[in-house]
């Protein structure tokens, strides 16, 4: 191999050194024979360059050339040639220039393919992760995988000049159940006793700032044992930050620089100096979701003192319920068929929605769907809708949070179906001022909204335990093209307060010290305040790669059902493994 290891990359060569020998190490990408002349795409993870064996090339080259398949790893070297002009390929970065081959040796080959190594695969699922070595070698995921090594030192590289210090924290750890189910690891010293895999650092990075460490920040690896889906693995990756002495602002500007840093750096993406606020409140009633898509405009409105005014029972009755009436002028789709309106129907639907209200603005005024039952507010309507001949009006009736959530699937659908979208753009918002808490009916109790840790905005300080519901937290969401792409706090600092969030969630003072003991010991002595964020690195490079799953930026994730095709994991464990950690099996029904 030393005779013929690599001078140069397969992306590196111009017509500049033409003339110069060299050699190439990488796959053969394509190989075309053409009888006098055969032609070889050579591949390594920084390009392709083109490779021709003449038909005055030796017996031996030729008999060596003839034996080359796809994907056989090989060393070639020989001379590079400039390409006539004409046959300049300016799709490719070497495309000036071909080697003229003048030796080759087969480094190792390979069995037949079970799909084609290109650009995008176009194999299952299933058969790109059982081959996962292979598929790695398409030019899109190296791409991509590349996006995320550019994009995690970007980070470090900002963070670091900002002053965050890289601390590691454990993954073996105390369980601490809440929201998702802890992966568990069993100890085999500690007979009976678990450790559990962190769903996030959260409870160590606090730690750090009572340990005075003001600026905190990981790359850290989480675990949730929940159901996978494209934005969600059961392991996946977040950059983990945290800080004192500040307020929300001072975590948002430090957040909104470290993307401007990372868009600049590896996309030479300009974002704007300060990203858009929205309160939950409006993000809900103006997009119908917390995670607004503000690449186009279609805002819902709220259609409650026109709908008071007509004789429409549908709508009558849902005001007296205290129920809301939501309403979106879908622009220029008065053309759209029943079947159309239909689909739109039942985006809204799988929200809550009964139905889906609906009414054509023309010439004329209202036409069809509802139209006999607000055809006297019928001027008022267009006004206050700002429609115009050939719109859409389209209205839900429901609790509000029904009609936003509803309404908000609907617009995100004419989003796509209308071609509203520009794919090549950017845009993040803050979500602030969220609830607190959350009611959940199921089990007829008070649940932290994001997490029991959250500050509770100054302002409902003497009022929580009266009214949970009414409290706004000092959270903020960072959302990006209608992804939630990071989610942060205020964090609590005071024992008493933390006491209190725990007394309203349900949590008794016994089971908080079980859980959270060590935390609400190390508050005891002097917490600085402190705040932070965690943006998911998966997530936010699936967005930048323009993908809609996190399985094309992940090396080797798992599939839908948490198994990863390529290794057989989760597997059977031998008897003496199960010993060793003092574990006996019992699939009888009753468990």
């Amino acid at each position: 191999m030393e005779t013929m290891k690599r001078t140069a990359t397969c992306g590196e060569l111009t017509k500049k050194d033409a003339g110069r020998m060299v050699t190439l190490n990488g796959w053969v990408h394509r190989n075309r024979n053409h009888g006098e002349i055969q032609f070889i795409n050579l591949r390594d993870t920084y390009g392709i360059t083109q490779v021709f064996i003449g038909d005055d090339a030796d017996k031996e080259l030729k008999k060596v050339s003839a034996e080359l398949r796809f994907e056989y790893c090989v060393a070639i070297s020989g001379v590079v040639k400039e390409r006539p002009e004409t046959m300049i390929n300016p799709d490719m970065t070497t495309g000036e220039i071909e080697i003229e081959a003048k030796n080759i040796e087969i480094l190792s080959r390979c069995e037949v393919l079970p799909f084609m190594i290109d650009e995008e695969s176009d194999a299952k699922e299933d058969l790109r992760l059982t081959y996962r070595y292979l598929d790695l070698r398409s030019g899109g995921m190296q791409k991509r995988i590349k996006l995320r090594t550019a994009f995690t030192f970007a980070v470090r590289e900002y963070l670091t000049k900002q002053g965050f210090m890289e601390i590691e924290t454990p993954t073996l750890i105390k369980s601490t159940p809440e929201g998702a189910r802890d992966f568990l690891v069993p100890s085999r010293v500690q007979a009976g006793k678990f450790y559990a895999l962190p769903q996030s650092p959260q409870l160590f990075k606090q730690i750090l700032m009572v340990s005075g460490f003001d600026r905190y920040f990981q790359i850290a690896r989480c675990y949730r044992d929940e159901d996978a889906r494209g934005d969600r693995q059961l392991e996946f990756t977040q950059v983990d930050l945290e800080m004192s002495f500040v307020s929300r602002d001072d975590v948002l500007k430090v957040t909104e620089g470290m993307f401007q840093y990372v868009f600049e750096k590896t996309m030479q993406y300009k974002l704007p100096e300060t990203f858009t606020r929205l309160t939950y409140e409006e993000a809900m009633n103006t997009y119908g979701s917390d995670k607004p898509d503000l690449r186009f405009e279609l805002p819902i409105k709220s259609f409650d003192t026109l709908a008071a005014d007509t004789t429409f029972n549908a709508f009558t009755s849902v005001l007296e319920a205290g129920g809301s009436i939501k309403a979106l002028n879908a622009k220029g789709c008065a053309t759209y068929s029943r079947k159309m309106i239909s689909e739109l129907e039942q985006a809204a639907k799988i929200y809550g929605a009964k139905g889906l209200a609906w009414a054509k603005v023309t010439e004329a005024g209202l036409e069809g769907g509802i139209t006999k039952f607000i055809s006297e507010q019928a001027d008022e309507i267009i006004s206050s809708m700002e429609a115009e001949p050939g719109d859409l009006l389209l209205m839900i009736a429901d609790k509000w949070s029904v009609c936003c959530n509803s309404l908000g699937a609907v617009r995100s659908k004419l989003g796509k179906d209308l071609g509203l979208i520009d794919p090549a753009k950017f845009v993040f918002c803050w979500i602030i001022d969220f609830p607190l808490f959350e009611y959940n009916e199921n089990e007829n109790r008070w649940e932290a909204a994001h997490h029991m840790f959250s500050m509770p905005q100054a302002q409902y300080l003497d009022t929580m335990e009266q009214d949970p519901g009414a409290v706004k937290g000092d959270l903020y969401d960072l959302v990006l093209n209608g992804y939630e792409v990071a989610s942060g706090s205020i964090r609590i600092h005071d024992p008493e307060i933390q006491k209190r969030i725990f007394s309203i969630v349900g949590f008794s003072e016994e089971v908080a010290e079980e859980r959270f003991g060590f935390l609400l010991k190390a508050f005891r002595y002097g917490p600085p305040p402190h705040g932070g964020i965690a943006p998911g690195l998966d997530r936010m490079v699936m967005i930048m790669a323009g993908q809609t799953s996190i399985k094309e930026v992940i090396p080797f994730p798992k599939n839908t059902v948490g198994i990863s095709p390529m290794e057989n994991s989760p597997s059977i464990v031998d008897e003496q493994q199960l010993k060793d950690l003092h574990l006996k099996l019992d699939f009888s029904e009753d468990n």
